[in-house]
C-alpha cells in the first residue's frame, strides 16, 4: 500500500477511533491528543498494515491515552465516566456524533470548522492553519479553547437531544469548509482543494447516516455540481475563468449525474429547502451543453425563491444576473440600482463585479472597465484580483 493510499485509510479511521476512545473514556481533549499520537505511530509503523488497522489505531490510542490521564493523575475522574451503553455502535455512529460534538453551539464558527477539521477531517494543526490562512500557534489556540469549551460543556458522548437544530450548524459548518475550499476568500490562491474535498468526504459521511434529510442531500448534491466544474476553472497562471468562458468537455459528468440525481430526489420528497434550491441551480448551469442554452427563466425563479427565504445579499445579486439574463440586461441593471442603497451591499466587491458584468452586456464598456477595477480594489483574492484587472484592461484598450 502506497503512502497516499495510508493517508486515506487514516483520515478514514481517525473520527471512527476517536468516537471509540471517546464514547469508552470520555475526556474528549485528552483523547483527541491520543489519536493522533496513534495516527503518527501508524504513518512510521504501516506498511506492512495489520490485519484490523481500526482496532490496532483503537488499541495504540488507548494506551496514549491512559498514559496521559496517568500523567495528569486523572484516574480516579476516569473511572468515574460512565461507559459506553451495551450493544453494538458502529463506526459511522461515533463519528456522526463527533461532527455534531464539535459544531456545539457554545463555540463560536471559527471554532467549530476547526475542530471538525481536526478531530473529524483528520487533518493536523499544521494543515488547518495552511488551508485557513492563519499561523499555526494561533490555530493551535482556537483548537485548545474549543476542546475546553466541549469539556467544560460536560457534553456527553451521544447524538445531542437538539438534533435537529444541530444539524443546521453542522450543514453550515460543511458549507463554509467547502466554499472556503472551492473559492478562498483570500489569499494567493483561488482554490484550496483539500478542504473542498474534505468537505465532501464529510458531507458524504452525514449523508450515509441521514439518507432521508432533504437538506443534506441538497448540501451533498450542491458540492458535487459545484465541484465537478473545477478543472476548468483556471487556466495558465491559475487565471480565473468565467463559467461562460470555461471548457465544459472539462466538467466531471460522473459527479454532475450523481449530483443531479440527488437533489431531483431530494426534492421530490422533501419541502425544498436553501441547500437543496442552490443545489438545483447549480444542475441547470451544468447540464447546459453549452452557456446559450442555459434555462436562464428556472435559474430565475428558483433564485427568486431562494431570496424569499433568505437574508444573503449574494443571493440577491446573483437573482440580479439571472433577471438580466432572462429578461434583459436593462431589467437587471433597474434592480441593481434599487439594492445601492444597502450601502453594505453596494461597498461589496461582488456587486462592484456584477455591475461591471451587465454594463459589458449593455455595451458601456467604459462604466464596465471603472466598476472592474473598483471590484479589484476591493477584493482580497489575489486570482480574482488578476482577472478583474485584466478584464478592465482589455475593455480599455
Amino acid at each position: 500500500m502506497i503512502a497516499r493510499e495510508i493517508e486515506d485509510l487514516l483520515r478514514d479511521l481517525a473520527p471512527q477511533v476517536l468516537g471509540a476512545l471517546v464514547r469508552r473514556y470520555g475526556h474528549f481533549d485528552l483523547a483527541e491528543d491520543a489519536v493522533q499520537e496513534a495516527l503518527l505511530a501508524a504513518t512510521t509503523q504501516w506498511p506492512p498494515l495489520p490485519d484490523e488497522p481500526r482496532t490496532w489505531l483503537i488499541r495504540v490510542a488507548s494506551r496514549k491515552l491512559i498514559d496521559l490521564l496517568r500523567s495528569e493523575q486523572a484516574r480516579r475522574e476516569r473511572e468515574e465516566v460512565p461507559v459506553a451503553p451495551s450493544g453494538p455502535v458502529s463506526a459511522q455512529d461515533d463519528s456522526l456524533i463527533l461532527l455534531f460534538m464539535c459544531c456545539h453551539p457554545a463555540l463560536p464558527r471559527t471554532g467549530q470548522i476547526a475542530l471538525t477539521l481536526r478531530a473529524v477531517g483528520g487533518l493536523t494543526t499544521g494543515e488547518i492553519a495552511r488551508a485557513l490562512f492563519a499561523p499555526e500557534a494561533t490555530m493551535g489556540q482556537r483548537i485548545s479553547r474549543a476542546k475546553k469549551t466541549i469539556k467544560q460543556s460536560g457534553v456527553s458522548f451521544a447524538m445531542p437531544a437538539e438534533h435537529a437544530e444541530r444539524l443546521d450548524a453542522v450543514l453550515q459548518v460543511l458549507y463554509l469548509i467547502f466554499n472556503e475550499g472551492y473559492t478562498s476568500t483570500s489569499g494567493p490562491v483561488l482554490a484550496r482543494v483539500e478542504l473542498s474535498t474534505e468537505a465532501v468526504r464529510l458531507a458524504r459521511m452525514l449523508h450515509r447516516s441521514l439518507p432521508g434529510d432533504g437538506e443534506v442531500a441538497g448540501l451533498l448534491a450542491l458540492m458535487l455540481l459545484t465541484d465537478a466544474r473545477r478543472a476548468a476553472r483556471t487556466g495558465p497562471g491559475d487565471m480565473l475563468i468565467p463559467m461562460a468562458e470555461q471548457d465544459r468537455t472539462l466538467w466531471d459528468r460522473a459527479q454532475i449525474a450523481e449530483g443531479a440525481a440527488l437533489v431531483t430526489a431530494a426534492m421530490s420528497r422533501n419541502k425544498p429547502g436553501p441547500y437543496q434550491i442552490q443545489a438545483a441551480i447549480a444542475a441547470v448551469h451544468d447540464e447546459a451543453p453549452t452557456p446559450d442554452a442555459t434555462d436562464w427563466e428556472q435559474i430565475l425563479a428558483l433564485y427568486t425563491l431562494l431570496d424569499q427565504m433568505s437574508d444573503n445579499p449574494m443571493v440577491t445579486l446573483n437573482r440580479v444576473v439571472a433577471l438580466a439574463m432572462a429578461r434583459g440586461v436593462p431589467t437587471g441593471l433597474t434592480l441593481l440600482e434599487q439594492l445601492r442603497t444597502d450601502r453594505i451591499l453596494a461597498e461589496h466587491h461582488r456587486f462592484a463585479a456584477v455591475e461591471a458584468h451587465l454594463a459589458e452586456l449593455a455595451g458601456d464598456l467604459e462604466l464596465a472597465a471603472e466598476q472592474y477595477r473598483s471590484a479589484a480594489h476591493r477584493t482580497l483574492s489575489e486570482p480574482e484580483r488578476r482577472y478583474l484587472v485584466t478584464k478592465a484592461a482589455r475593455l480599455e484598450s
